[in-house]
């Protein structure tokens, strides 16, 4: 029957679609996995793959045996990391981060945790969310921080801080007469928003319920940063909505002129750490965790009753 190895080999070549990558990931030589994976085919009198297709695909018996490979993998990997975590929170770890959040989580995060999990061999990918969620799924990412809720059943969330909305305009703007913007204030035809791709973007789409915009006459922008919508707002006009953990970080003075929260209930989002259900992980998943509640600003509410900031937008 099969060994371990081999059937980590097929898992990979199920996973890359490409026997050169699988290989490298595999940290062997692709003649070497090539030879394995068809000895394993023998073995079983089963062929798994489909070798005529680009990428390569499973078959259609294949796919009910490669099914219960990567059971047995995962389960192996649960097993041996379950022996490590009795003794000290160490290893290798891929994060990914989205964009409209690495910039101002990761300064509060990477200090504490790197002092106190020294022994985690911590890689972090600033990625969008589709992106995160498609290496998450096909085991090749650990976790990622994310905008929740997902509707994905494959996977497993923990809320780690809410991140209200507020508004950010331009000094001729009327939305800064009022002490607090409401809803229907925003209904306006001088939005800017972050380019396709940004999860935030989304949110403020189903907020609005407006998708794109001409501002200056024939121009169309999407920006892909708060700061590129702050510098366009400033010099041509226009207001944008931005999160609390980038409001937080303008000086003072910018937020008192430019910034106005919204009258209740004021939209947020929720901001969770991600992993596949069948992550093994668990010790450095929970210390990650853990650091990034912790060390977020006390300003952002942990728990939708801290802060009386909903709906929650998704």
């Amino acid at each position: 029957m099969p060994t371990l190895s081999q059937l980590e080999y097929i898992v990979a070549l199920h996973r890359t679609g490409h026997f050169g990558r699988a290989a490298a990931e595999c940290h062997i030589s692709q003649p070497t996995l090539s030879t394995l994976i068809a000895k394993a085919e023998d073995e079983l009198g089963v062929t798994l793959f489909d070798r005529r297709t680009k990428p390569i695909t499973a078959t259609t018996l294949g796919r009910a045996l490669i099914a219960k490979a990567e059971e047995v993998v995962a389960a192996h990997a649960r097993l041996v990391s379950a022996a490590n975590e009795c003794a000290e929170v160490s290893g290798p770890f891929t994060l990914g981060v989205i964009p409209t959040l690495a910039p101002y989580v990761l300064p509060w995060f990477l200090g504490p945790f790197a002092e106190r999990f020294p022994k985690v061999d911590l890689t972090i990918h600033e990625r969008t969310t589709d992106s995160i969620l498609e290496e998450i799924r096909t085991l090749r990412m650990d976790a990622g921080v994310l905008a929740t809720p997902l509707g994905e059943p494959s996977l497993s969330t923990r809320v780690l801080f809410y991140d209200p909305f507020y508004v950010y305009a331009a000094a001729s703007s009327p939305l800064l007469l009022v002490d607090e913007v409401g809803l229907t204030d925003i209904e306006r035809d001088d939005l800017w928003l972050l380019g396709d791709g940004h999860c935030f973007r989304n949110q403020v789409v189903r907020l609005c319920g407006q998708h794109s915009r001409r501002i200056l006459g024939n121009v169309r922008f999407e920006a892909g940063s708060f700061e590129t919508l702050r510098a366009l707002i400033d010099q041509v006009g226009g207001f944008t909505l931005i999160p609390e953990s980038y409001a937080r970080l303008l000086p003072v003075d910018v937020r008192v002129a430019r910034v106005r929260p919204f009258s209740d209930p004021q939209p947020m989002r929720e901001v969770s750490l991600v992993a596949h259900r069948q992550h093994w992980k668990t010790a450095i998943l929970d210390a990650i965790g853990d650091t990034l509640r912790a060390s977020a600003p006390r300003s952002l509410p942990r728990e939708r009753g801290d802060h009386e900031v909903l709906p929650v937008v998704t």
